[in-house]
Formats: C-alpha cells, structure tokens, sequence
C-alpha cells in the first residue's frame, strides 16, 4: 500500500483503546481497535508489556483493513487494576500510543517496532559462547576501560548467551563516542566472549542508537541460528519442553500454530515478535494462560499470503518458537538485586557468583534513582539447583537486604536482625532501602 494513502486511511481511521474494568471479575479488559499493518500485534503487545501489565488471556483478529484485540491482564501482584490512579496512567499512555499509532511513522522507521532514536549512551550488543562467568567477565572489563554499566540484559541458550549492555562514560556520563576506546572494547570483550575456543563465533556491535532490548535479544539469537541448536539431546525430560505444532488448515489458507509451554514472563511476547521477525501476518490468535501452563494459537500466513508450504519451512517456524519460548525461560533460582549505585558494583556482585560456582541463565538489570536493581535466574555450573548454603554465604557477602531471594523452597524470608550489609560493601552503601518487589501468579 502506498505510505500516503495509507497514512490518509489510518487519520481516517485512529486507533480505539478502550479500558473496562467490569467485564471481567478477575482481570481488567483492554480492547485495542486500529488500521490494520504488519507488525501491530507485536507492537501493541510490546507497549502492554512495558506497562508492566501481565496478559492472562487474549483474542486476536487482524482479517483485512482493521485489527481488534481483546487483552485480558493483571498487574505484577496477579490482581485486576483497582488503582484508579494506574488505571488513569494506563489510559493515558494508551492515548499517547494511539496518537503516535495515528500519526504513522515512515516505512524505514516502521521495519524497526521500538526504535527510539536515543542518545543518553552506547549500546553494545554482543553473541558468543555460554561461559561459565560471562557477565561477571563482561562488567569487569567495562569497569577497568572506565564504563558505567546502565542497564543490562543477558539470554543463555543452547550455549550460547546474547546480551544489551548499555553504558556511559564513568567520568562524564555521557555516551562512548571515542573510536579508539571503543575499538579497545570491542577487541576486549569479542576475547572474553570467544574464551578458549570457538574462534569465529563471537561478536560485538556498537551503537549510538536505542532499540527494543527484548526485540534486539531476539534477531542477536536468531541471526546466530540459536533455533537450530535445539534438537541437541538435553539431559532434562523432554516432557518440559514447549508443545509447537503448526497444522496445515486448508479450508481458511491458514497455517494454524499451537503451543503449549509453562507460562513465564512476557511469554506473549516473545511468541508473537517471532512471526513478526519471520515476517508472517497473524490473522488470528487466542492466547490462555492459567495454573502455570500457557495455550497460544495463532493462524499466520506469510507476508505474501502464502501459508507454511514446505517441511523445511514448517521446522523452522517450529525450531524459532521453540527457541523463543526457551531463550528467556525462568530457569534456576530467581535472585533479586537492590543497591545502591557506585562505579563497579555489577563487576563485584557478579564475581562473587562466580567465585560460588554459580551460572547466570539469564539476567536484567537496570539504573533508576540512583539505584542498581537487578533479576537473575541462577543454577549450579551442571545446570542444577544451587544449594543453600552456597546462597546463605553470597548473601553474607553482597548483604542480606541488597541480595533477596524470591520463590525459594529452602530459605527463610524473614528478614536478618542485624548486618544490614556484608562485609565487602560495608563502606560503599548508606540507608539501603528494605523494598522487596511483588511477585506475580502468572506471567505471559
């Protein structure tokens, strides 16, 4: 369609958000109608997210011009919103999101969903082998090359591990713009990331520019053919692997996918940026979540409008799922992080994982306020769970009220009597805050 017409058609046609709070007894209804193009589905799927909304159930139907999508969603503490204050929030950012919908960004800015132009620091983007220490490795040398880490984000699959790391200059908090140092970086960090072996594998890029994370983790893996790892024989049962059957539908010219996996975070949308990355249409879709386990079916045809037509293509859109369902899984003992914020604070958090035998499965971090606050899922080195001791003696380390522990079977919630912090950061931290972070039933 031509980008004018279209443009005419959408301004003709703005999109509707509408938030109900009665529909449902146990979630918040959200219904999003709009002019219908690729990749809406997993942008509106995307900005749920990042309202830290959780999508318990969904209807999906983009057949033709015009795309309407029914969300159910809870907040992070498995309730339905009743703050009228998040549900003003919410609205209002659903208002801002349908103007900037409306006002229709070009097609060289469109094949991007989530590219903000954005200049505050310098992205590196880095694919290698899943070595035991890896970010530990990673925060040092930033640390010792004068980076500031900001934010972080790191997927381990079929041994290998991608990462977003985004950092500024320690000394003027800008970002890193010198080609020399950043050609030190590479050259550091494409060393830490080949190891011993595997020479040709590592990669690093910089960029100036800001990108969805979650969506960047996702073309990292996919352009290093992660899917293809996944018929490796895996010591775990196989009864926990995700469920993807795509079955041919001849009477609607649909290619009919369904999964059945365990649900975990921001599972939807991980399964709907797949097919937008593998530039298929879903025409069609109901997503179901509930007792751990999650249904999703989506009908999709490709671009062209040609469904799944060969074996070939079949086991590639099933290996892509299947990855993208595994990539970000929950795996491990969930590990929370709350600090304060001094230059080098993840290079000594993370080597003292290390220095415990522990393995990062998969990591976020974030600066907000002054403070570090972090998520890792973590196993032995075997990939087995990590035993109580070893954390009791980590959290002596690092201090008990900077380093929490979510959903452990083994260890005690209460919080200590004394030693507010361990031994090591005694000197760096003042007045930590006790916060602890909700936890959610349900996750996609």
């Amino acid at each position: 369609m031509d980008y004018e017409y279209e443009k005419l058609i959408s301004r003709m046609n703005p999109p509707r958000v509408v938030i109900d709070n009665s529909a449902c007894e146990n979630a918040t209804v959200i219904k999003v109608n709009c002019v219908n193009k690729h990749g809406i589905l997993f942008e509106v799927v995307q900005f749920l997210t990042d309202l830290k909304l959780i999508i318990r159930k969904s209807y999906i139907s983009s057949d033709g011009a015009w795309f309407m999508d029914v969300f159910n969603v809870i907040d992070h503490n498995g309730k339905k919103l009743k703050d009228e204050r998040a549900i003003s929030y919410i609205r209002d950012a659903c208002v801002k999101w349908s103007l900037e919908t409306e006002a229709c960004c070009p097609p060289s800015l469109r094949s991007s969903v989530g590219l903000i132009p954005f200049k505050e620091h310098t992205s590196i983007e880095l694919i290698g082998s899943d070595l035991p220490g890896l970010l530990s490795e990673i925060c040092a040398v930033l640390r010792d090359l004068g980076c500031n880490v900001r934010q972080a984000e790191v997927w381990t699959h079929n041994a290998r591990a991608a990462a977003v790391v985004r950092v500024t200059d320690a000394c003027t908090v800008s970002p890193i713009e010198d080609p020399k140092l950043l050609t030190t970086i590479k050259e550091f960090l494409c060393n830490v990331l080949r190891g011993n072996s595997d020479q040709r594998s590592a990669k690093m890029i910089v960029s100036l520019g800001e990108t969805g994370t979650e969506r960047r983790l996702h073309q990292i893996m996919f352009a290093d053919r992660d899917y293809e790892r996944v018929g490796m024989e895996r010591a775990e049962d196989k009864s926990s692997r995700p469920q993807v059957a795509p079955l041919d539908c001849f009477e609607m010219d649909y290619t009919v996918v369904t999964m059945r996996s365990k649900d975990r975070p921001k599972l939807t949308c991980d399964t709907v940026c797949t097919p937008t990355d593998l530039e298929y249409v879903v025409f069609h879709g109901k997503v179901d979540t509930g007792n751990m386990e999650a249904y999703q079916e989506y009908d999709i045809r490709h671009k062209d409008g040609i469904p799944v037509s060969t074996e070939a293509e079949r086991q590639r859109v099933t290996q892509c799922l299947e990855a993208a369902i595994e990539s970000r899984a929950s795996e491990g003992l969930e590990l929370e992080l709350r600090t304060d914020d001094p230059l080098g604070i993840l290079s000594d958090i993370t080597r003292i994982f290390r220095e415990n035998g522990l393995t990062i499965k998969t990591a976020e971090i974030s600066t907000t306020g002054g403070k570090v606050i972090g998520t890792f899922y973590v196993t032995d080195v075997s990939s087995h769970p990590v035993d109580a001791k070893t954390i009791d003696s980590i959290r002596q380390q690092i201090g008990q009220t900077i380093l929490r522990v979510k959903q452990s079977p083994f260890l005690s919630s209460e919080p200590p009597r004394e030693q507010a912090t361990g031994c090591l950061f005694r000197n760096f931290f003042k007045a930590l805050s006790l916060q602890n972070f909700g936890l959610a039933g349900s996750y996609s």
